[in-house]
């Protein structure tokens, strides 16, 4: 295996070096950041599905969440903002809201001074009303005002260093998990790959329309790097592609870095006791149940670490792109890519996971202009013949990868079922 292993990511240290050659390193440098993201994300994606076999279809919606965070950590402050009645407008809504959770806490806990059954049930759905619109009344005025000109259009950011916006992205991330695990952990595998995209659109519902929060679709840029941009390197005397290629340089040396982390310590603990457990309940609940295990509490663990993991790669994303667009987030680029990068590389194997990201990202990137290419020759030598050119190259193109996707799909699976570099689990004699 750890041949196979050498040989695979060989191979695929050949393949960037080819791309580097025909696309030029400025191209090869950017697809390989984002590469490192998708990595990371495919990373969390094998923690919920590869150890727990938690159906995730809900992946787009913690990228857009992280992305959201790292936009509202690292964005310059919008100075109009905080001058106006903005901030206090929205600490009356939040204040509004947690007086609306004590509501419905205190409607809950009615059983305490004797109010059951139906007359529960109907005292917390009227609670549910008040908290809505008690909430409502504060928020809808603050975010009309907020979105004016007086308001300063939107909040902003709070201008901190992006690498907080990654970590806050992953923290955030971690709190809508719990919130989605505690509610649909319980279910059956095929009800909760249903619910975790419902609970993805609505997300990304939520995120499009809070503009008093996000801008929405007006999109915000640029959102600053971690690292020292090309203009930093220009300043040094560094020509434009040098300084282009220098500094994504920089960016992908600290992608990777957190990658190595996260594989080192993911590795370890699945390697040990805690991994042992989750390998006995992915594979028979019911045995492990018996056994004395919180089968619900370990799957909700896992459930966040992994959602962890996504939150960052989505911040890393977008501060590479340095531009959040909640329109761009598409589930074939956002959810099912993922889940065919863990399929392809072998889930359960965090070197799987990463090879499948990198591998996939490549061909998905590549595949369009190959494409291209090889329309305009069959297309030049088809008008040399009299045949006619084909029309509509530039959108044939764009749905090749698609294509090409599904073949790579086909025949990964046909010839490697659980993946090019399947889990090994070492049992003790």
């Amino acid at each position: 295996m750890i041949a196979r292993s050498l040989s695979l990511f060989g191979g695929l240290f050949v393949l960037i070096l080819v791309i580097g050659w025909v696309m030029g390193a400025p191209f090869t440098s950017s697809r390989l950041v984002e590469a490192a993201a998708y990595a990371l994300i495919a990373l969390g994606l094998n923690i919920q599905w590869g150890y727990g076999g938690l159906f995730n279809f809900g992946i787009m919606g913690f990228l857009m969440v992280g992305g959201a965070a790292v936009t509202f950590i690292s964005y310059p402050v919008n100075a109009v903002f905080w001058g106006s009645e903005g901030p206090a407008m929205l600490g009356r809504a939040l204040l509004a809201f947690f007086v609306g959770a004590l509501i419905v806490l205190a409607a809950r806990q009615s059983h305490r001074v004797g109010i059951t059954g139906k007359w529960k049930m109907a005292l917390t759905v009227l609670a549910w009303f008040l908290a809505y619109v008690l909430y409502r009344s504060q928020l809808d005025p603050a975010a009309a005002y907020i979105e004016s000109a007086a308001g300063g259009g939107w909040v902003g950011g709070l201008g901190a260093h992006p690498l907080l916006g990654w970590v806050f992205g992953g923290v955030l991330a971690a709190g809508i998990a719990y919130v989605i695990g505690k509610i649909c952990l319980g279910l059956r595998t095929d009800y909760l790959a249903i619910a975790t995209i419902g609970i993805s659109e609505i997300l990304r519902a939520l995120i499009k329309n809070m503009d008093w929060l996000t801008r929405g679709t007006l999109t915000v840029s640029p959102i600053p790097w971690p690292t020292p941009l090309p203009q930093a390197y220009q300043a040094q005397g560094l020509d434009t592609a040098t300084a282009l290629i220098a500094a994504r340089a920089g960016y992908l040396a600290l992608a990777v870095l957190v990658l190595a982390i996260v594989v080192w310590l993911i590795s370890r603990a699945y390697a040990g006791p805690w991994g042992r457990m989750m390998r006995a309940i992915r594979d028979n609940h019911i045995a492990a149940s018996s056994m004395g295990k919180n089968v619900t509490a370990r799957q909700l663990e896992i459930f966040v670490f992994g959602s962890v993991l996504m939150g960052i790669g989505g911040a890393m994303l977008v501060s590479f792109v340095q531009i959040f667009d909640p329109s761009s987030y598409q589930p074939i680029n956002h959810t099912f890519l993922i889940w065919v990068m863990v399929i392809v590389g072998g889930a359960g194997n965090n070197w799987g996971a990463i090879f499948g990201a990198v591998l996939i990202w490549l061909i998905w990137v590549i595949s369009e202009p190959l494409s291209k290419a090889i329309f305009d020759f069959v297309s030049t030598w088809s008008s040399h013949a009299g045949w006619g050119a084909i029309p509509d190259i530039e959108a044939r193109s764009a749905q090749m990868r698609v294509f090409v996707l599904g073949l790579v799909i086909t025949i990964a699976l046909r010839f490697a079922p659980k993946g090019l570099i399947p889990e090994v689990v070492k049992r003790d004699n």
